[in-house]
């Protein structure tokens, strides 16, 4: 499969309307311009099987499209790989599932709003009726780093009907290890704001520079919107924090229904390990210098998988956590082997 060579990378916006996001408590757009990068024989009539990519924390759908000196963007990698002929041609479709607290986690939360529902019951029909796809979930493959690889792996578990394989870089995983560090630092920045949400908030939002060390506040605000919210509140109190801000003393009660997002928890439940052992690829890796600790929860998770006998592959490379999108050279080929239909050949 040698295909003709473009200057660049084909893609496309597609509008979404986000009639499911229309109102969401965080008063974020609706309407969403996702990403669909197209492949060199797409033409509209011919169809192709298309990858879910699910952007980390901070990030969205056009992050994956970043340039960043002497490295191809996602696209761009795609777009070498298909030519080279070591992957298989598909769409990669990119949501943005952006909030102001810094990302959604890919769930419905009344803090944010159903960004699960959105991705899985809005925007999969929209590109599939915008788009020359091929629609049944043996086509369709969802996949992410970090936050998106979180995504990932749990859209995978808990819609079986959507999604036909799953990759996950990195994903957050064993809360234990890769959230509660966290806490302390959170705790030292909320407590120069008084101990006050809002204030840090409308601080932060209004910063011409963000502030680096205080991004850790942000990132355990936007967690607790998508694990811990608080309906009736408004933005931005409608979330718990699973800690006392003064004591750092852990709220059990709200721990509980962080960990229940837990994939290590959800792996516990059997419908979604048969979600799993439905697909035709579980792919997991991750840096074993993670600053998260998630290589730790990827070989719990891993060695739990072949426990319950599920099929998957599982790699660890000599990397951190950041800057490791050339891992989708591995993921992207391996997906499409899986999702793409064999060629027809004449008699």
């Amino acid at each position: 499969m040698n295909l003709p060579s473009r200057s660049r990378p084909v893609i496309t916006f597609a509008a979404v309307p986000g009639v499911t996001l229309a109102g969401n408590p965080a008063g974020d757009p609706a309407e969403r311009y996702v990403p669909v990068y197209l492949p060199p024989s797409y033409d509209g009539t011919k169809r192709f099987p298309v990858i879910y990519l699910l952007s980390g924390f901070a990030s969205t759908g056009t992050s994956f499209m970043n340039y960043s000196f002497g490295r191809p963007t996602v696209p761009e990698m795609a777009e070498q790989l298909i030519t080279s002929g070591r992957m298989r041609e598909c769409l990669l479709v990119m949501p943005d599932c952006m909030t102001r607290y810094g990302g959604s986690q890919y769930v419905d939360s009344v803090a944010t709003g159903p960004y699960e529902t959105y991705l899985v019951d809005e925007l999969i029909p929209f590109i599939d009726s915008a788009f020359a796809t091929m629609p049944e979930r043996e086509h369709r493959a969802v996949a992410g780093k970090s936050s998106g690889g979180f995504g990932a792996l749990r859209l995978a578990m808990k819609y079986p009907e959507r999604f036909g394989a799953a990759a996950c870089h990195s994903g957050d995983m064993n809360f234990e290890l890769c959230y509660k560090p966290g806490f302390p630092p959170a705790a030292r920045v909320l407590e120069r704001y008084g101990g006050s949400i809002p204030a840090f908030m409308d601080a932060y939002e209004s910063a011409l520079k963000k502030p680096r060390h205080e991004f850790v506040l942000l990132d355990i605000i936007a967690m607790a919107a998508a694990y811990s919210p608080v309906s009736g509140k408004p933005a931005p109190e409608s979330m718990r924090l699973p800690f006392d801000p003064f004591t750092c003393e852990i709220i059990d009660e709200v721990w509980t229904k962080w960990v229940s997002f837990d994939p290590l928890a959800m792996l516990d439940v059997e419908s979604h390990r048969e979600a799993l052992r439905s697909l035709s690829l579980l792919y997991l890796d991750c840096g074993s210098l993670d600053e998260y600790n998630l290589q730790f929860g990827h070989r719990l998770f891993s060695a739990k998988a072949k426990k319950f006998g599920i099929t998957h592959r599982y790699e660890e490379f000599a990397d951190s956590h950041s800057d490791t999108s050339y891992r989708y050279a591995v993921s992207l080929p391996e997906l499409s082997n899986v999702i793409a239909p064999l060629p027809q050949f004449s008699a």
